[in-house]
């Protein structure tokens, strides 16, 4: 009984293992050529040039696959820099420069509790005119 619950995992894993493997051998297609062999990527079309040497197959790109991938890494080094050059120019800009400057939080807060004592003793005051003017009525002056 144990041997079989062994076995049918053991069994599952290497079908598993086949079929991973059958993929990975149908993704590339060698084809003898008069210098070597002719690799090519069954998913993306991409072709290489493939040597022998001792033993090992070595190989490289087609030279007009090189190209492309020459002139897609030249289009995005352009793109790079084209954006660096956008953060400068955006990090120098005036808006930056006025966030920059702005208050921390800290500082705001010491100003807001500055505005708040301020208008309290304004308010308080205001009271005490009122009172003095006579038993709470408002002083209104016609001009």
């Amino acid at each position: 009984m144990r041997l079989q619950h062994i076995l049918i995992p053991a069994a599952l894993c290497s079908l598993v293992a086949a079929s991973a493997y059958s993929e990975e051998t149908d993704h590339y297609r060698l084809e003898k050529s008069a210098n070597g062999y002719v690799r090519m990527d069954t998913r993306t079309g991409a072709m290489s040039i493939c040597e022998d040497r001792a033993g090992q197959l070595v190989c490289k790109m087609a030279a007009d696959e090189r190209a492309v991938y020459q002139d897609e890494i030249d289009r995005l080094n352009n793109s790079v820099k084209a954006l660096d050059a956008r953060v400068a120019k955006l990090e120098n800009s005036l808006s930056a420069r006025l966030e920059s400057q702005l208050p921390s939080e800290e500082d705001f807060n010491k100003t807001m509790g500055y505005m708040e004592r301020f208008f309290r003793t304004f308010k308080d005051i205001v009271k005490d005119l009122d009172k003095e003017d006579g038993d709470g009525k408002l002083n209104q002056q016609k001009t």
